[in-house]
């Protein structure tokens, strides 16, 4: 199992938020410090397609690692949400090349939500970034435990299976 502490710094980390219809990304700055939301990729009914366009972002990001948002159950457990995203993590980590780790997603949308509704966003306008947005919280926290190297039980973080370069 990785966590995201054993990784050295800094790293460049690119990080998806997948949904069944889009999927958010966002990219860390070089030292691995802050977490930007990138783009959203609209689900194009073939994985394969979508992972290659994965693939293609993170070659163009110069990412060293992807980070997959685990959708845990509130009390922590792996439903069949989190189940998806892993069995999808081990998928996109045969395609890109660079570790794909798992790290939990919790209440990420929400606090997108709320960010985005703070900033004066209407609903279709929210609604067209909160996937990206997401993934930019889910890998702003990835990103804070890493450098803190807290190790929190709950965390969700773990290997999905990706080849070592």
């Amino acid at each position: 199992m990785t966590g995201p502490e054993q990784l050295a710094e800094p790293v460049r980390a690119l990080c998806l938020d997948l949904g069944r219809r889009r999927i958010g990304v966002a990219v860390s700055d070089r030292s691995g410090t802050v977490a930007s939301a990138r783009t959203v990729l609209e689900r194009s009914g073939s994985r394969e397609r979508d992972y290659r366009r994965i693939a293609a972002l993170v070659r163009e990001e110069e990412a060293e690692i992807v980070v997959v948002g685990l959708p845990l159950s509130m009390n922590g457990g792996h439903g069949a949400a989190a189940k998806g995203a892993l069995s999808e993590a081990r998928a996109i980590g045969s395609v890109v090349g660079v570790p794909v780790v798992t790290h939990d997603e919790r209440l990420s949308t929400v606090t997108a939500e709320r960010t985005l509704r703070e900033a004066g966003l209407d609903g279709r306008k929210r609604r067209a970034v909160v996937d990206k947005v997401a993934a930019a919280v889910i890998l702003q926290s990835w990103l804070d435990t890493r450098r803190s190297g807290a190790r929190r039980s709950d965390s969700g973080a773990s290997d999905a299976g990706a080849p070592r370069p």
